[in-house]
């Protein structure tokens, strides 16, 4: 009324669309596939139409224009938090169009290919067939360990930040020094986190890359679940104190427990739920996560291991350098596809469908960016929604909404920090390329390649320099992994671990 737009109507009209169109998504994809130019031909009729008629209805008249562009954003406002609803993963979508599907099965004979090569080279040089997969076997050594290790870690974030926070509950309710007694359980709720305990782990049991991956990345996911679970709970209590409700809004263990399996780090009482668990399409999926594993070893056998062992043998220089990189961004792209194929896509599709978790959009069509913060924004919506609604929104709360510069700088700040945590954890030593690219490559390029730039050049200029940072971070991370296996140092100083390898290894040689 008076020219003002009811959000939570305009917000559950839009859901409600939302959940339709998910509905009809299947038959329209199949309805592509069969008739493509004209079925979008109709289309565009059609749509122009219901465009129409649709905002007629959700909007009144005298809505201005910046309000209507607001209520037409597909993020609820910051109020609402992160809205769920039922709907499926982009490329399960893609893949009923015969024409993307082809592309998928392309890679597939990329796949024969290398397996191909690696068999034939080896039957010319050995006389025999050598179908050993020694590099998987040591990169996922000490099993028992990891298991144990991750077994500890899912235990203390059962116990720890659910109990900690019922007894905060019980007690505020009760306590006459609120302030205190939450200032008490925020310092034991910070000190009994996860810590440093599986970073000891990887490091005093030596744990081989891919082993120390899973230890350090299921560190992060686990904290990053617990602050969500207390950060979404707490402002219940306060609101129930201050109604002055007599029960404590405290969740079921079995809603935490469901919320830790998950394939989200937003927790909520209750998720949209499919009806049935497709068992044939997560074999399916994990099948697919099989098979992206061996791809990743083909394309370290075939295309890294060869470069780089001999390359570290050569005299540092910068056109070693540069011939470094370019030969490593196809390496570099392949495995960024398969990254986000067998996680983004398999292994949460998985695990998705084992819960009857309906919401699987864990990313968007990132691929179409012409903006890196559009990238940023699609590549993975997962730990993306965390961070918006926990670092950039929480500190715009905290410090004001003109911050927002500063804001979007501590967000790159901690994403970088982290990457450069886990990166230095696993491999062993210190190099800050990750951190150094974030914090001046990304971010330069966030300001510069904003969401105005809207062209084809834009996206092909995106993809460009994405595939060039591939390169320099397999390059760099690689030539320093050789570089400290060639040249060991004893007695080594807190410089030494500071101090990339590889710029001094071949001096020594």
């Amino acid at each position: 009324s008076l020219g003002r737009v009811d959000v939570d109507h305009v917000i559950t009209r839009k859901m409600q669309l939302i959940a339709e169109a998910e509905q009809l998504k299947p038959a329209f994809m199949k309805e592509v596939d069969s008739h493509f130019t004209e079925f979008v031909n109709t289309l565009v009729a059609k749509s122009a139409l219901l465009d129409s008629s649709s905002s007629a209805s959700l909007f009144p008249a005298s809505c201005t224009e910046k309000e209507l562009h607001k209520a037409k954003t597909l993020r609820a406002p910051p109020e609402h938090g992160k809205i769920f609803t039922a709907r499926r993963s982009l490329l399960d979508e893609l893949f009923e169009v015969s024409h993307i599907r082809t592309i998928y099965h392309m890679f597939i004979a990329l796949l024969i290919v290398f397996i191909l090569s690696t068999l034939l080279v080896d039957f010319i040089d050995e006389g025999r067939l050598v179908l050993g997969f020694d590099l998987l076997v040591y990169v996922f050594g000490k099993f028992p360990v990891v298991f144990c290790t991750w077994l500890c870690m899912f235990c203390a974030t059962v116990i720890v930040p659910y109990h900690l926070f019922a007894w905060w509950a019980q007690g505020y309710c009760s306590s006459s020094h609120r302030v205190i007694h939450s200032f008490f359980y925020g310092m034991l709720f910070t000190l009994s986190g996860l810590g440093f305990g599986p970073t000891y782990v990887a490091v005093s049991y030596a744990l081989p890359p891919a082993s120390r991956f899973i230890v350090i990345l299921e560190q992060v996911r686990l904290v990053m679940k617990g602050h969500s679970f207390v950060r979404e709970n707490v402002p219940r209590v306060f609101s129930s104190v201050k109604d002055k409700s007599s029960t404590v809004p405290i969740p079921r263990i079995s809603q935490y427990l469901y919320f830790l399996f998950a394939p989200t780090l937003i927790y909520r009482d209750n998720y949209p739920r499919n009806p049935t668990i497709r068992w044939g399409y997560v074999a399916t999926k994990f099948a697919q996560v099989l098979g992206s594993l061996f791809y990743a070893y083909y394309i370290f056998v075939r295309l890294c291991i060869p470069q780089f062992r001999n390359s570290s043998q050569e005299t540092f220089n910068l056109r070693g350098l540069v011939l470094c990189i370019f030969n490593s961004i196809l390496p570099g792209v392949l495995i960024l596809f398969l990254v986000f194929f067998a996680f983004l896509h398999c292994w949460l599709n998985a695990f998705a469908e084992m819960l009857r978790f309906a919401d699987r959009m864990f990313y968007k069509d990132w691929w179409n960016s012409t903006s890196y913060a559009n990238y940023y924004r699609t590549w993975n919506v997962v730990v993306h929604d965390w961070l918006y609604y926990y670092a950039y929104r929480d500190f715009l709360w905290f410090f004001g909404k003109k911050f927002k510069a500063a804001a979007m700088l501590s967000v790159f700040t901690v994403s970088a920090a982290v990457h450069e945590y886990v990166l230095s954890v696993c491999f062993g030593y210190f190099y800050p390329v990750m951190f150094c690219l974030f914090m001046c490559f990304g971010m330069v390029f966030n300001f510069i390649l904003n969401d105005r730039r809207k062209g084809p050049i834009w996206n092909v200029i995106m993809w460009t320099s994405l595939f060039l940072g591939q390169g320099v971070i397999i390059c760099l991370y690689s030539q320093e992994w050789y570089a400290r296996q060639y040249c060991p140092m004893e007695n080594l100083t807190f410089l030494d671990h500071l101090k990339p390898r590889s710029w001094s290894c071949h001096t020594k040689m």
